[in-house]
């Protein structure tokens, strides 16, 4: 896999800690992790973190992208009324590429309906989105179902990164031995 970029998805009041964390860790790992919003040139957290991003969601091809994030907080509340950033995330997954969600990210997968018949986990409080669109909801920190790397808490971060990195690696090699 000679892409090494792995799209963070950001909008309003999304999570601090479910959007640096991943970032930084990818990024300790050697992977890009851009920011891409959904139409502000920065947002604020929910703690008031400020976030540059570095484009519209639109700027970025899914082919370009070994996987794409979407991080909790409120801020996929409006991510997934965005049409390009839900072409991007169905276009990334259909290539196979990751795809990872921690909280209330889900909420973006299902918008772009990609989560039926799949395993994965999310902040108990939207299990039942999660389960009424298909998804089979398991209450475990990391749930990895193919190419889909979800989490439940900020807390659960650590086991988060390590996934994401362990699943990036993994794909590079057999994309490289291929």
């Amino acid at each position: 896999m000679a892409m090494r970029t792995v799209l963070i998805l950001v909008g309003p009041d999304y999570e601090e800690m479910e959007v640096w964390y991943p970032k930084y860790r990818l990024e300790a790992a050697g992977y890009s992790a851009p920011l891409a919003g959904v139409g502000e040139k920065s947002y604020r957290g929910k703690y008031g973190y400020p976030c540059p991003v570095d484009g519209h969601v639109r700027d970025f091809k899914a082919d370009t992208l070994a996987g794409v994030l979407a991080p909790g907080g409120w801020a996929p509340d409006k991510i997934r009324r965005d049409p390009a950033a839900l072409e991007l995330v169905r276009q990334v997954n259909a290539a196979g590429g990751l795809v990872a969600t921690i909280c209330h990210g889900p909420w973006v997968l299902i918008s772009a309906g990609i989560v039926k018949g799949r395993r994965m986990t999310s902040t108990v409080g939207i299990r039942d989105d999660v389960v009424n669109a298909g998804a089979t909801w398991v209450d475990e920190p990391v749930v990895e179902d193919r190419n889909l790397i979800s989490s439940r808490v900020p807390k659960d971060l650590p086991a988060f990164g390590e996934a994401l990195v362990v699943w990036l690696a993994g794909h590079e090699k057999e994309t490289s031995d291929g």
